[in-house]
């Protein structure tokens, strides 16, 4: 009989002690809002050691050029600000999309880093690396030290630049935790505070400079903070703000677009600071990842301009149709092929009527490929669907179709250059 009741007992006693290890977790309050919150994957806000707004917190994502943060206070933990950096072959050879570092160049540390923190320079990172370690390898075990030294339990480095590579990730509180404690360090928080600013290489180069983070010219209460971008982490910031005695501290992490990272941030920054001045629970949430992934094709502009001309023709695709449609003729064709119009998708190619109004659409890229390099692949997917070629027009239907080899599926990646 004890038995029998303990068996019962069990469930709800492990419930109990799941209630209670929440009860002491910064993530304990869960609240749903609004959906149109914010369209970033992750975001949070903490005042001290308190969140007080946030989104999917703990999801692990790329950190970009959020990066960078760490690889500063790396730095000045090994170097004074006066020392000289010289910049190697490879550092010069790690391109950035604003300014081109020279073999042989010397910069003092502290110019450097304007450098790597106003401008996000690569080439900048790995100078410092080689600098303070000596290879880029030894310096990322001194930037994952470094991390977990702070707290920031959910982060790990591959490079010093934050360039794309596998294994490397970060969550929107671990930057968070990062920012916070990299305005420990008054040059780096002098750095991102900075609009703009001229530093001069030892050899007498001049570099203008201009913050990558244009909230610096809105909000004159932000401290200052860290950009980034790349294909898979997409738009980032790292940034805090003086909200009265308090300094509040944020992360913003995969924004679709650069203005959208700009408004997410300021949403952020303005829900926490009602939070922390109201004394209300925090607001944290999580959502799924197929959600973030709708959001983010739902947002391209590359959709969008799809979206109008197929809607213009009297049809409305979905966005794997959208992709399909703008990013692989060659499965159009083939679509045609099924539906029984595979001498009408011929004579387009041969004749180059669908490559002219490609072309005068702007599409002159898809255009070329599809007279001179994608005709075979659609004949070789007409072919093999020749056994029903017969079936209508009518029957193949957006993003599926009544018999399932017809459609071909096609992923198509929305996002610009792999750019840090």
């Amino acid at each position: 009989m004890k038995r029998l009741i303990l068996t019962k007992l069990l469930p709800y006693a492990f419930a109990a002690m799941c209630l209670t290890s929440l009860s002491v977790n910064a993530f304990a309050h869960v609240t749903e809002p609004s959906p149109h919150d914010i369209s970033a994957r992750s975001a949070v806000i903490m005042d001290g050691d308190k969140v007080l707004y946030a989104k999917n917190p703990t999801s692990k994502q790329a950190p970009a050029s959020t990066t960078k943060l760490v690889t500063a206070m790396v730095v000045l933990d090994h170097m004074r600000p006066n020392e000289v950096v010289t910049i190697s072959a490879e550092a010069a050879a790690l391109r950035s999309p604003h300014i081109a570092l020279h073999e042989g160049e010397r910069f003092y540390v502290k110019d450097l880093l304007s450098l790597l923190l106003m401008k996000s320079v690569n080439g900048a990172a790995l100078a410092f690396a080689e600098a303070v370690s000596g290879s880029e390898r030894e310096f990322v075990t001194l930037m994952n030290e470094k991390a977990r030294a702070i707290g920031a339990m959910d982060t790990r480095f591959i490079n010093a630049h934050g360039l794309p590579g596998e294994g490397q990730y970060i969550t929107a509180y671990d930057l968070a935790t990062i920012m916070k404690k990299s305005l420990d360090y008054s040059l780096i928080k002098e750095t991102i505070n900075t609009k703009t600013k001229t530093v001069d290489s030892l050899g007498g180069r001049t570099f203008m400079l201009s913050n990558t983070n244009k909230l610096l010219w809105s909000d004159n209460e932000l401290v200052g903070g860290k950009t980034g971008y790349t294909r898979a982490a997409m738009h980032c910031l790292a940034f805090a703000a003086e909200k009265g005695d308090n300094t509040l501290v944020a992360a913003v992490l995969g924004d679709g677009r650069r203005s959208d990272l700009w408004r997410d941030a300021k949403f952020v920054l303005s829900r926490g600071h009602d939070i922390s001045e109201s004394n209300a629970k925090p607001v944290i949430y999580y959502s799924s990842a197929a959600d973030e992934k709708m959001a983010s094709v739902a947002k391209s502009p590359r959709y969008h301009r799809s979206h109008k001309k197929v809607k213009a023709r009297g049809r409305v695709l979905r966005p794997s149709s959208h992709r399909a449609a703008v990013n692989n003729r060659p499965a159009a064709y083939a679509r045609k092929a099924v539906a029984g119009n595979y001498k009408h998708a011929k004579a387009n190619v041969f004749s180059g009527r669908h490559a002219k109004s490609n072309a005068v659409r702007g599409s002159s890229i898809h255009a070329r490929r599809a007279v001179a390099a994608k005709y075979k692949q659609a004949k070789a997917n007409a072919a093999r669907h020749s056994a029903v070629k017969d079936i209508k027009t009518k029957n193949c239907k957006a993003g599926h179709s009544s018999n399932s080899n017809v459609y071909v599926t096609v992923s198509a990646d929305n996002i610009n250059n792999n750019k840090s």
